[in-house]
């Protein structure tokens, strides 16, 4: 959630910096946003809205100093308000903070203050923190000490970035939310993702929990929660900083559509070889699972539902649970490799799921997208799925790459009979995509149901969890009501609410007793005067059935299933485009889930 961002060594350039950083986080928090420089003062501007309303409201303002911290925010306690923006500052004005996370104990910390004589002007849990700060410093400590001391108070999750008046640094902290430092020769960046800096350098330093940051003039350090130094690698980003612009596309969202040949091929180079019927994922070891347990959550839940089949197919009891469930309700791991599939690698539900994992012995491995990620870090293994930054809040590339990665693992870990056609059809799969683009006819299937009173998803096998996914897809960017189902459990009650104005999107591959049996459910929703829309491949008589075809290459099911959802993204992104919504920053939501 949230976006922090901090520089030192930019001169008179920094102010600059920092709402260009603001403008690159926007993704993590688009309900206020703002800014703190220090000097012999706090020069602070705040405002309710997106990053353009900040711009507006410093377009008459003079805010000077080489020092400065900034903030986009996602609300979790206080509403969206100028007063609840960040950063917030103490009753003196000299100690300006910005935080992500959730602050557990707040509520007894802010009554001490309160009893204490601080006065507070918002309902954040953040604002705690300043007020700390200045007691510290008025009872004599230096201000390193002062944070320190106040982070030491601090339960909860949160990353933390601290100016303060008279003092040339940026102090920082972090426990289970995200920080990664910008290394530069003549400049230090901080910030909750490295977008938000890497137009200026591709060199990182990516904190961990307990860690302590200071930046200033000399450079930076990072020490643990004695003050000891700790000597940290200096990492360099591998992509581009041109792949976090729309590069021409209306949004985000359907730049990373159009991205996803590109970002398979990435997944999958290096990593499979037709001609041997291999994949090489040895970097990872000799995992050989005798079963394994996916956690994760929202999209990633769906690509976990879809490994945990492949798993089951190779002979391997597979489950995948929702993370919020598992970390809260664990149940028996025994010798099972659990598996946490999240895009960013800071999701805190998977990071609480993975972690209950480790504590009762469990090996555990990330499959995500971010390298030096908490996931990445604190699992037993890593399985990158390479698909590049995605900017766009709802998933989309990365969805396709958890899909093609899974796939990898499952066939470097266990074995299966057609292995060879399983390669043949992952290799063929981003030039199958790049065909579905092409040609798919999404828009003007969006174009003909975009006033649907609600929509519905339905497969089998493979196809189910897309099905899920492009449910969640339509609500997440058009607010109109979906549901994804088994196409078999449709007869159990949902077809109650199946009208002539609920368009349902069948997912039919094969021709096979799955294709079969979905025909029949197509057939139940047919009679009930509903439109449907078939996503096929041509091998079954489903198009007999269907009012609108989306055609997908013919391919082996596993392959199949990505295809069919590139159609269900266009279908949804087109729906939302018609009706005006803001696709990439959908109301309420945000792209990294970084609290519980």
């Amino acid at each position: 959630m949230c976006g922090i961002i901090g520089c030192v060594g930019r001169g008179d350039e920094t102010l600059d910096t920092l709402v260009h950083g603001l403008s690159k986080l926007e993704y993590r928090g688009y309900d206020s946003a703002g800014v703190a420089l220090a000097n012999d003062h706090i020069d602070l501007c705040k405002h309710s809205g997106k990053i353009a309303d900040l711009r507006e409201a410093l377009s008459d303002r003079t805010l000077s100093g080489s020092v400065g911290i900034g903030h986009t925010r996602w609300s979790t306690h206080g509403p969206p308000t100028d007063e609840n923006a960040h950063p917030h500052q103490d009753c003196t004005g000299d100690v300006a903070v910005v935080h992500n996370g959730i602050i557990e104990n707040y509520q007894s910390l802010r009554d001490e203050l309160v009893g204490a004589g601080h006065t507070f002007t918002s309902d954040t849990d953040t604002e705690v923190v300043p007020h700390l700060i200045e007691d510290a410093l008025s009872s004599g400590a230096d201000p390193e000490d002062a944070v320190r001391e106040t982070v030491d108070r601090l339960e909860g999750s949160y990353a933390v970035a601290v100016v303060i008046a008279g003092c040339d640094s940026v102090f920082a902290a972090r426990n289970d939310s995200p920080l990664v430092l910008g290394i530069d020769d003549d400049a230090t960046y901080l910030a909750s993702d490295v977008p938000a800096f890497r137009d200026f350098t591709d060199k990182v330093v990516y904190l961990a929990d307990g860690e302590f940051a200071r930046l200033n003039g000399a450079g930076w350090t990072v020490t643990d929660t004695d003050g000891n130094i700790i000597e940290k690698d200096i990492d360099t980003v591998q992509w581009d900083p041109e792949e976090t612009g729309k590069s021409g596309y209306d949004h985000f969202m359907l730049k990373e559509i159009h991205e996803q040949p590109r970002a398979l091929r990435q997944c999958l180079r290096g990593r499979v070889d037709e001609l041997a019927g291999t994949v090489d994922i040895g970097d990872l070891g000799d995992l050989s699972p005798t079963g394994v347990q996916f956690v994760a959550c929202g999209t990633s839940y769906h690509a976990a539902l879809h490994g945990a089949q492949l798993f089951r197919e190779a002979g391997i009891p597979a489950q995948a649970f929702l993370a919020s469930e598992y970390a809260t309700a664990t149940p028996p791991i025994g010798d099972a490799l659990v598996v946490g599939v999240t895009q960013s690698g800071e999701t805190a539900d998977t990071l609480s799921a993975l972690r209950a994992a480790r504590r009762r012995g469990a090996r555990t491995l990330a499959v995500t997208n971010v390298v030096g990620s908490t996931a990445a870090r604190e699992c037993d293994h890593a399985l990158y799925i390479r698909a590049g930054p995605e900017i766009g809040v709802a998933a989309t590339k990365t969805f396709a790459s958890q899909l093609a990665a899974l796939n990898l693992l499952a066939l470097g870990t266990s074995s299966t009979g057609d292995a060879r056609q399983v390669i043949s059809a992952l290799r063929d799969l981003p030039g199958h995509v790049q065909e579905v683009l092409d040609e798919s006819a999404a828009q003007e299937v969006a174009e003909l149901y975009q006033d649907a009173s609600a929509y519905f998803f339905i497969g089998r096998g493979y196809q189910n969890p897309v099905a899920l996914e492009g449910a969640l897809k339509m609500k997440e960017i058009t607010y109109k009501h979906a549901e994804g189902f088994a196409a078999g459990e449709l007869k159990h009650g949902p077809l109650a609410l199946v009208t002539e104005n609920t368009p349902v999107f069948a997912i039919v591959t094969g021709d096979d007793e799955r294709a079969r049996k979905t025909i029949g459910n197509v057939k139940e929703v047919e009679a009930r005067d509903a439109p449907v829309v078939a996503i096929t491949d041509g091998q079954s008589d489903v198009e007999r059935y269907a009012d609108h075809v989306l055609h997908i290459p013919e391919t082996h099911p596993r392959a199949a299933a990505v295809l069919a959802n590139t159609h269900l993204q266009l279908v949804s992104y087109h729906t939302a485009a018609l009706l005006g919504r803001n696709i990439d920053k959908p109301r309420n939501l945000a792209k990294s889930v970084t609290v519980e």
